[in-house]
């Protein structure tokens, strides 16, 4: 999250419990509403017998507001591997429960079932098997497009990132996403990436109940939340129109139900920690599109593959690795050299899983295509890299099998940020890049520049039907540029920094824009 309105986001990272960060995050939690949950591991290879360790937890809370701070959220990192699970066992438990905080989340179960098979593991037994109220990120965006749209609800669920693409509007980058957060220190690009991942649940929601609270006819004559009074009798209780929170939160109006729900709400409200109950609205929204997770002893279990063959021996594993290890430190010759046939100028196919190094190689004027087809088979890959002379750029460790087809023309990417990426390949491949070469190709389609710079009103006339050129730039007297091939336009930008190859990446492509 990144516009320029945006205010910065405040992330504390919770390593133990004696810290200052500790004591914010409890007293935090004391005064939220709303939690956004999510959860960090290290990615899992193949099929294991196992559950994966959850090694981060992030907690994005929504404070009650309060007249004496600015800030109404705050982002918590708790570090899994460093602080003792069993000293905040009992903290997350009641917070995963607490009747007084919605719990915000996208397709959390997964992550509460790891999250909980951790906790086990370190003695805390029998970890989390509930999370309410609850509400999923999933059925909020389908409302919002049922809502705006009248589209009905799609079988298909779509990313975190194209969720905050539609919603807030901006781009969710995902790039460390495969990165291993078992490996510690946290870098400072992995902190901001999981801060981010729980606060834009709050940002999604927000945006929901506005527009709930402005649509929803059920939101007419609000009163005042009344405070239950936990003196008060049973008979009093069950007499009320409005009865307690807790018992509005009940589904069932069975006389039974009632009473052991009014019961266990106040011998919880007594032991557990204190909170701030919900206001009214929130309530109500909690009533209405609120649910919860719950695990069974079934969903703690790793799910049994129903793949069979052969397992691959540690030895094998092993060497495989080895191979690998190897492979990453390539040699040469590339496949442009001109001993080998090529012109000399260095060429690059990148496939989907870097699809965003090649615009990056784009913008300091290397020619760097993509597969033909949106999802290219390996041996379509293969046969484009060989016409065409290219080095396959990848990060798929499967296509390494197909090596002896094209050796020494293909090589797999260690970077995930596609900053380091780019220097990776700069530094890998050997490239020169000068300034008067910053640019000279169309980020979106490789294509090459016209020879002559247009003037305003000649990009003016070009754009006409096509692209939409800002009213704001027509007097700035600036130089338009325009790709032969998708006749897409460029321009100057005032607060481009290029200078050599190691600042190339403070300012990525902004030398020229696009509308």
């Amino acid at each position: 999250m990144d516009p320029k309105n945006q205010k910065p986001l405040k992330i504390h990272l919770v390593c133990t419990t004696d810290s200052p960060e500790f004591g914010h995050l409890t007293q935090s939690l004391a005064r939220s509403s709303i939690v956004a949950l999510d959860a960090e591991w290290k990615p899992i290879r193949g099929h294991q017998s196992y559950l994966p360790t959850v090694t981060l937890l992030q907690l994005a809370c929504q404070l009650v507001n309060d007249p004496d701070e600015s800030d109404d959220s705050v982002t918590f990192l708790v570090d899994l591997i460093s602080i003792p699970l069993s000293s905040i066992w009992e903290l997350l438990r009641d917070v995963f429960a607490s009747p007084d905080i919605l719990k915000l989340g996208f397709r959390f179960k997964q992550d509460l079932i790891y999250l909980s098979s951790t906790f086990c593991a370190q003695g805390c037994d029998p970890g989390f098997d509930r999370v309410e109220p609850f509400l999923d990120i999933v059925s909020v965006y389908n409302h919002l497009q049922h809502k705006q749209h009248g589209w009905k609800t799609s079988k298909q669920i779509k990313s975190l990132a194209t969720i905050c693409k539609e919603v807030l509007g901006f781009s969710l980058s995902k790039e460390l996403q495969c990165s291993d957060w078992s490996n510690r220190p946290l870098t400072e690009e992995q902190k901001t990436y999981a801060a981010l991942d729980a606060h834009c649940l709050l940002e999604i929601f927000n945006v929901f109940q506005a527009k709930v609270v402005k649509d929803g006819s059920y939101f007419c004559n609000i009163t005042k939340p009344v405070t239950p009074n936990v003196n008060l009798g049973l008979k009093e209780v069950l007499e009320k129109h409005d009865m307690s929170s807790k018992i509005l939160r009940i589904k069932s109006c069975e006389a039974l139900d009632v009473v052991r729900a009014t019961v266990e709400g106040m011998v919880s409200r007594s032991s557990c920690r204190k909170t701030m109950p919900m206001d009214e609205s929130l309530l109500k929204v909690v009533k209405k599109y609120g649910e919860k997770i719950l695990l069974k002893e079934s969903d703690k279990k790793p799910k049994a593959t129903k793949k069979k063959g052969k397992r691959r021996s540690s030895k094998a594993m092993i060497c495989r690795e080895k191979r690998l290890e190897d492979f990453n430190d390539w040699q040469g010759p590339a496949p442009w050299d001109l001993p080998l046939g090529g012109d000399g100028c260095p060429k690059f196919l990148c496939d989907v899983m870097v699809e965003g190094l090649a615009k990056h190689l784009r913008c300091v004027g290397i020619d760097a295509a993509l597969p033909y087809s949106k999802k290219p088979e390996s041996r379509e890959l293969i046969e484009q890299a060989i016409k065409e002379k290219r080095m396959l750029l990848t990060r798929d460790a499967k296509l390494l099998r197909y090596e002896y087809l094209i050796k020494n023309q293909i090589y797999r990417v260690k970077s995930l940020l596609k900053n380091e990426q780019l220097l990776e390949v700069i530094e890998t491949f050997q490239l020169k890049i000068s300034e008067d070469q910053l640019m000279p190709r169309c980020t979106k389609c490789n294509g090459r520049f016209i020879q002559r710079a247009l003037t305003t009103e000649e990009a003016v006339e070009a754009a006409k039907g096509f692209q939409r050129i800002p009213s704001c730039l027509y007097d700035k007297n600036l130089e338009f540029w325009q790709c032969m091939d998708c006749r897409q336009l460029y321009w100057e930008c005032a607060h481009h920094c290029y200078r050599e190859p190691n600042t190339i990446m403070q300012s990525r492509s902004s030398l020229m824009c696009a509308s």
